[in-house]
């Protein structure tokens, strides 16, 4: 870790905890500041602020109204997820307060060199895909990741070395509070009207994303989607050296895909297909990837085999098992339409789909489509049974039950299925009617698939 002292004898309130939070109130303490951290759950259900609590940290819990800044202090380090229209942060804007958040720690303390990436889809399969590559036959050092991937960015920070590769996954909600983060390969997977809630406006959501390039200079690399126009003219905007990639072969400086098959500057690197994790977003995932790990020197057996292996990330179109001529996916991330949607194009195989949950208000004439061209047989559960019932029908599915839960429909799915079908967890729905979170709901499937199959998830 370099031994900063922007930080000694600062007064700095943490807002909000949680990983991030935590993590940066500890780095903060390490660095020589005065740390006061606030969080609006109570102690007895917060283990977070216990925890700081018994290390010595000041604790202030409850209500954040802007009478918390009357003590005084030289630096707010804001957790993501806290909008900036809070009375308590728009005060401390009004005091021009500086606002940071912890991937801006994370920049100014990490000595491994850092690799970015941000997008609206994507981010974490391409952040996953470039750490297996760089770390990959790796001599001196390991490839890591954090950040929005589920990872404390600023602890990972403190523990990597020169000899490291931090790569980040780095959402909009964090790169709004960056001064300074100055990453040497930026990537960019793609920009579309994302957590308008948060930043009001289109204009400021792409401004956010941008600040991943703003501090880069012509010896950094900004790798960049140039199948949108828009995206091709926003990388004009940065000093770096820019690498583009394409699913479209809308370019040939970079990486692209063309006739199938997936090149960097000419050199052939495989095949489309060959890609273990289905889909057209995971081909542009993998030529994002691919960019990074030529720009690194990775080669080309290395990023092949990483492509040819990579089941996708946990609950994300996830590769569990094969087992009597059936492939089973995990996608309980998908807690919207579009997330289904995207799953299903990615299968040429026909599919028996398993999906459902929480009642969210609105119908799913929208998958119709998406139905009718892959799904052969539907497994429904949750409060949206019966909506997306509605629309298997109009997409002309006959074969249609109703269960319990996901886990339940695992055999019900298996017993419509033949060999080389496809059977998919996509439920198209949050997952709090059943599952605390999409994580239990897709780790219940996973149970559910081994325990049937007798066979163990692939990893």
């Amino acid at each position: 870790m370099k031994q900063i002292t922007t930080y000694a004898g600062k007064k700095v309130l943490v807002l909000g905890l949680a990983k991030s939070g935590t993590n940066a109130a500890k780095l903060l303490k390490r660095l020589g500041a005065t740390v006061t951290v606030s969080d609006v759950q109570p102690l007895a259900e917060n283990k977070d602020a216990q925890e700081l609590q018994a290390a010595g940290f000041k604790v202030i819990l409850g209500k954040q109204t802007p009478d918390l800044l009357d003590a005084g202090y030289d630096l707010m380090v804001k957790n993501p997820g806290i909008p900036y229209d809070v009375p308590v942060v728009k005060r401390a804007l009004e005091l021009k307060l500086p606002i940071i958040t912890e991937m801006e720690l994370t920049s100014e303390v990490a000595e491994a060199e850092l690799v970015a990436v941000t997008g609206s889809n994507g981010k974490t399969t391409t952040t996953t895909m470039i750490q297996k590559m760089l770390d990959h036959d790796r001599t001196a050092g390991h490839a890591v990741y954090a950040g929005n991937i589920g990872v404390p960015a600023s602890k990972v920070a403190q523990e990597v070395t020169a000899d490291d590769t931090l790569v980040l996954e780095v959402s909009s909600f964090m790169l709004v509070g960056t001064t300074e983060f100055h990453p040497h390969i930026a990537v960019l997977t793609n920009i579309f009207s994302n957590h308008l809630d948060y930043h009001k406006t289109r204009a400021n959501y792409v401004a956010a994303k941008m600040k991943i390039t703003a501090n880069q200079t012509a010896a950094d690399y900004f790798v960049v989607n140039f199948d949108n126009p828009e995206w091709r003219e926003l990388s004009q905007q940065s000093a770096a050296q820019v690498v583009p990639f394409s699913r479209l072969n809308k370019t040939q400086d970079g990486a692209y895909e063309a006739d199938g098959e997936l090149y960097f500057r000419g050199e052939r690197i495989m095949a489309a297909s060959d890609i273990k994790v289905p889909g057209d977003h995971n081909v542009e995932n993998a030529l994002a990837a691919i960019a990074v790990a030529k720009i690194k020197g990775v080669s080309t057996a290395a990023i092949v085999s990483v492509l040819k292996s990579f089941g996708g990330v946990r609950h994300r179109t996830q590769y569990v098992l094969e087992a009597e001529g059936r492939q089973y996916y995990n996608d309980s991330k998908a807690t919207d339409m579009e997330a289904t949607e995207m799953a299903l194009k990615g299968f040429k195989a026909p599919v028996v789909l398993l999906a459902g949950g929480l009642d969210r208000g609105y119908t799913f004439e929208k998958l119709v489509p998406s139905l009718k061209a892959h799904v052969k047989a539907i497994v429904l559960f949750g409060q949206t049974a019966d909506l997306l019932e509605d629309a298997a029908k109009q997409a002309g599915i006959t074969t249609i039950k109703k269960v319990e839960n996901a886990e339940a429909g695992v055999p019900v799915a298996y017993q419509l299925s033949d060999p080389g079908d496809i059977i998919l967890l996509s439920p198209a729905n949050a997952s709090w009617d059943q599952y605390p979170n999409f994580e239990v709901r897709g780790d219940r499937f996973i149970k559910a698939v081994e325990d049937l199959t007798g066979k163990q998830e692939e990893k």
